[in-house]
């Protein structure tokens, strides 16, 4: 067999044991704050038939999707006309028909419907799952990376997303972020807007546009909308939309003004502002309100699939693109034969705010997710009495190990610091005959006689 030099896939990564913990650590506080909320938590396979996943996430999204070959011979299905064509887009439903999720809201919109006779409605559910996208990697930006979702079907209150909101700003500042901004603003306006310039039949064309200002400037969404079909004049008519400052009170007083013969766009208004209030009467403070939430309408997040309130979030510690984002899509489950079942849902970027937290270094230095205790080895003839200790250890919940071979003292002490363990147990023949047994504690060097009991209550 040839030798293979090893190597990672492009925008993918290995992720060591102290990198797991701090993993770990981003899972277990989104989780803990997703149950605060009444969120329960559910999976779905890696991979979902292709039908399943094309025409969700509009034409770029769809082109970012992973598919994956038919096993055995992909090529044998497919017409000879349409080989010699050499047309890969139209090859795709012949050569493949599985994919890996591209998100985890499609996947839980064909579940819900899948399991509609399983689950009581309201339905809110979370979910900590990888997906895959065949972007073009680069900082912050992987093509396997974890998203963690909380999503609600069934309900058509929008106190659901102002506690989204307040999802956001529970987890954002658990981790120790101080300066975040949760972007909102309502796809019904977008409508509106692409209403009273009289170019509705061109709503996904200005959304896909405008949502690149922050990326290409006023200048690159211009010539963009020009190249989709729009004119100079509907320029004219956009540019001061798109460039709405003020406060949100101001923003929102703006749109009733230029959205004034839209209903459409006016009820996007509406339900903004009634988001506002549901997260006044939540204990949201001025602060809250002025500084934190950002009304923007230049967010549209590009996915064909909403149609209510959307979301985004970026931290403005750290020089890096959304750490979250979401929204309402009515008529997901319509695609997969439920009717009028609305649904919303926000995501985090696992990945993204670990980036962010080590940038920042607000990870916390001792987790108890390690091994806590190392017994030291010196003499196979001795593990009648570490043995039985070890286990001991392990069924009062302390993280214990005994070194496995009788080495050189010097190299189980290594294996200890090398692994960040915090204490030593050294247990020779002395200690056996006093029952004394001495703890090395790993970090100040200092080394104390203690029994067994209280080995377990001081680890404890």
């Amino acid at each position: 067999m040839a030798t293979v030099k090893p190597s990672l896939a492009k925008g993918t990564r290995d992720f060591s044991p102290s990198e797991m913990i701090r993993r770990n650590y981003i899972f277990d506080t989104l989780k803990r704050v997703f149950k605060k909320y009444g969120y329960n938590e559910i999976q779905t396979p890696s991979f979902e038939n292709l039908t399943t996943l094309t025409g969700k996430y509009g034409d770029e999204g769809d082109k970012l999707i992973f598919k994956i070959l038919n096993s055995g011979d992909y090529l044998a299905k497919a017409p000879d006309a349409l080989l010699q064509e050499k047309n890969s887009n139209k090859l795709i439903s012949h050569l493949s028909e599985k994919a890996l999720r591209y998100d985890l809201t499609v996947p839980f919109a064909r579940f819900v419907v899948m399991h509609q006779n399983d689950i009581a409605l309201p339905f809110k559910r979370f979910q900590v799952q990888p997906v895959w996208r065949a972007d073009r990697p680069q900082r912050g930006r992987y093509r396997e990376f974890y998203q963690c979702d909380v999503d609600v079907v069934g309900s058509e209150s929008l106190l659901n997303e102002a506690e989204f909101i307040l999802i956001y700003k529970e987890a954002f500042e658990r981790f120790g972020l101080k300066d975040f901004n949760i972007k909102i603003n309502n796809r019904k306006i977008l409508s509106g807007i692409a209403e009273i310039i009289g170019r509705p039949e061109l709503i996904v064309d200005m959304t896909v546009a405008i949502d690149k200002l922050d990326k290409i400037g006023l200048d690159g969404v211009n010539k963009e909308l020009l190249e989709r079909g729009f004119t100079a004049a509907d320029l004219e008519v956009l540019k001061p939309i798109i460039l709405l400052e003020g406060s949100n009170t101001e923003k929102l007083d703006a749109l009733r003004s230029i959205l004034a013969d839209s209903a459409t766009g006016l009820k996007g208004v509406a339900e903004i502002e009634e988001v506002f209030d549901y997260v006044a009467k939540l204990g949201g403070d001025a602060e809250l309100l002025s500084r934190i939430i950002d009304l923007d309408i230049t967010l549209a997040r590009g996915l064909n699939y909403y149609t209510g309130c959307i979301f985004e979030v970026k931290t403005n510690e750290v020089a890096m693109g959304s750490i979250g984002g979401g929204g309402r899509y009515d008529d997901l489950t319509g695609m997969f034969g439920l009717k009028g079942l609305t649904g919303a849902g926000i995501s985090f970027g696992a990945d993204r705010i670990y980036d962010v937290l080590e940038e920042l270094q607000l990870f916390p230095e001792n987790r108890a997710d390690s091994t806590k205790l190392l017994i030291i080895n010196f003499d196979k003839g001795l593990e009648v009495h570490t043995l039985p200790l070890l286990n001991k250890l392990r069924q009062e919940g302390i993280a214990a190990e005994l070194y496995a071979a009788p080495v050189k003292l010097k190299k189980q002490m290594g294996y200890a610091d090398a692994k960040g363990i915090p204490y030593v147990l050294l247990v020779g023949d002395e200690e056996v005959k006093s029952g004394q047994l001495s703890l090395k504690d790993m970090e100040s060097g200092e080394q104390i006689q203690v029994t067994e009991s209280e080995l377990i209550q001081k680890l404890q």
